[in-house]
């Protein structure tokens, strides 16, 4: 396995096409000219991100940072060996750690999701959750994974390797507790990690994390319905078999792809195709990240889709980490922050923010607790722009990274936290926007939750994986042989889509180039206001209302059929809640 942690390049193959000041010009010629010079523009960029993610795994796959890093611990070398490992942020362009860090603030600890990808998504530009904190002053720990798990690695062994990674922070800063920032799939795992380590850590701030895998309306979650139609978490265990014991993350990426697909799959392809001419570096950027496919060992997603996903067991208290090792959270006495968004239709705020109201019956609870709890919640913007959005990070993760010591002060309760006066200065210096904490009640909260109908999901979940164990994985692991898993691995749609576009796989992509490069030489787009490109842009947004309205159906289908078959609690048809950016929220 390449364990190599250089910063990915990609070759820089060409500059960005030339716009050129006389663009009215292009005004005088034939709009088939210039939709055929986009069309061409558009499938040279598909083959740049393949070109780009077929060295990004020749290369190993190493994190996507856009920032300079030293390796501190690599996990593989522990006692309870796993493909983690802890780094420290070095420098920021030309500011390196002694002209950024102010040693007496707490340090940050960012956590990046597993959850199909490889990391980076906190750190891959400036304006990010790395950035900003550096900006702070903070002195910056970024946790990684590496490609492929440690055979047989299981979510104890994952969590020891974190535990480890906080032990070494706090030994390096003996003076105030670290502040563990968790990413979607990290945040549950930082709270894995707070509960088992009382006092360990400072606050905990949980972006876009699913800690209620059973609380809110049907159709705020889709993807939870089509996995109890699909009987549970037996269908991951025959992925992983089908892979030779690992999990190819690539599945889940289509799983977000699938769930609105008008967004992650036509408007960012018909964007690019419409703009083109500066669209091209954004959307290279962002697929470098996205189409970085990395792996779970099968006993990590049995772990997760029996545990979390389908068990719920983490919000009942019934999470085991070994023999020893149960997971309560109300253990937890850090001050926890909560970051969701209404526009997040992989993690909404049901599934954010109902744990609160299960683990404490009434806000006197959680004050006689001794806890802080705070939550904030964005109006449109989508899972993925939680941690990649530009303008988030310039704005409520700065706002959160100033407000922590207000947040430790504060009385024990629960506050929902408002910004006033949004100030959005790139450059972090002191803006004009103030941030308030208003104390709420957990009543106030308002989130649905019936446990039967998925309690009856979890039962039929673990008769399926029970035969599926019994009857049919003995014989899928027999059949099944490194070399089958990796054809597996190379055929699955989400790489084919994206290879089939380099020259190295089809030879004509290299006629796409040569023709790429003669119209960039003298590329005049249309303007805007030319009245067939308006009438083309219409076009375009009618094919996307179509997606969204099949797509709207598929999902009100799924939650009829859910509810004829488990019994409904939340109503008949799906709405058309959380239609904001998911799987390709990297827009500001």
């Amino acid at each position: 396995m390449n364990r190599s942690l250089r910063l990915a390049t990609v070759n820089p193959e060409l500059p960005p096409a030339r716009v050129s000041n006389a663009a009215k010009a292009g005004g005088n010629k034939p709009y088939a000219q210039d939709a055929f010079e986009r069309w061409v523009l558009f499938l040279d960029t598909l083959r740049e991100r393949a070109n780009n993610m077929i060295a990004h795994e020749r290369q190993g796959m190493p994190p996507l940072l856009d920032f300079d890093y030293e390796l501190l611990l690599d996990a593989h070398d522990f006692e309870r060996p796993a493909n983690y490992a802890l780094l420290r942020i070095t420098r920021v362009g030309d500011d390196c750690w002694d002209d950024c860090v102010d040693e007496a603030k707490p340090p940050v600890i960012i956590i990046d999701p597993r959850a199909g990808h490889g990391p980076g998504i906190g750190g891959f530009k400036r304006d990010s959750e790395v950035g900003m904190a550096m900006h702070e002053g903070h002195p910056v720990y970024f946790v990684i994974f590496f490609p492929e798990p440690v055979p047989g690695q299981t979510l104890a062994d994952v969590h020891y390797a974190l535990r480890d990674f906080v032990s070494e922070v706090v030994r390096r800063h003996p003076d105030t507790g670290p502040v563990l920032y968790g990413n979607c799939q990290a945040g549950w795992a930082t709270t894995l990690l707070a509960a088992d380590c009382e006092g360990l850590t400072g606050p905990i701030v949980l972006n876009g994390t699913p800690l209620s895998y059973w609380s809110g309306e049907a159709e705020s979650s889709p993807m939870r319905m089509m996995g109890a139609l699909t009987g549970g978490s037996w269908a991951a265990h025959m992925l992983s078999d089908l892979g030779d014991g690992r999990f190819d993350g690539a599945w889940l990426a289509q799983n977000f792809e699938t769930l609105q697909p008008e967004k992650a799959i036509w408007e960012k392809h018909a964007n690019l195709f419409a703009q083109v001419d500066t669209e091209r570096e954004r959307f290279l950027e962002f697929e470098r990240w996205w189409n970085g496919f990395y792996t779970l060992s099968r006993e990590e997603i049995l772990g997760i889709t029996q545990n979390l996903f389908i068990g719920n067991r983490l919000e009942q208290g019934e999470m085991q980490l070994g023999e020893h090792c149960s997971i309560d959270l109300r253990r937890i006495s850090n001050p926890i922050i909560v970051f969701a968004s209404k526009g997040d239709n992989i993690t909404p705020p049901e599934q954010a923010l109902g744990w609160i109201a299960k683990l404490y019956p009434d806000t006197d609870a959680l004050k006689a607790a001794g806890q802080r709890i705070v939550y904030m919640t964005h109006e449109h913007v989508g899972h993925l722009g939680i941690f990649v959005s530009g303008s988030v990070a310039r704005l409520q993760h700065r706002a959160i990274l100033e407000s922590l010591d207000a947040v430790e002060a504060l009385a024990p309760g629960l506050y929902e936290m408002v910004i006033d006066s949004p100030s959005v200065d790139p450059n972090c210096k002191a803006g004009d926007y103030d941030v308030r904490f208003e104390p709420s009640e957990i009543d106030d909260l308002g989130i649905a939750s019936d446990d039967a109908a998925l309690a009856q999901v979890a039962q039929i979940s673990r008769i399926n994986e029970a035969a599926y164990t019994l009857f049919v994985s003995p014989w899928l692991k027999a059949a099944t042989s490194p070399t089958s898993a990796e054809a597996l691995r190379a055929l699955h749609p989400m790489r084919w889509t994206r290879t089939m576009f380099s020259e190295r796989v089809n030879p004509w992509m290299a006629l796409v180039n040569f023709t790429a490069d003669t119209i960039r030489e003298t590329r005049e787009p249309l303007p805007d206001d030319h009245p067939a490109i308006l009438v083309e842009r219409a076009l375009l947004a009618r094919t996307g209302e179509s997606l969204t309205a099949w797509r709207r159906g598929r999902d009100a289908w799924i939650t009829h059929v859910f509810g004829a078959i488990f019994g409904n609690p939340f109503g008949t048809l799906a709405s058309p809640q959380a239609d904001d950016l998911t799987a390709s929220s990297n827009k500001e």
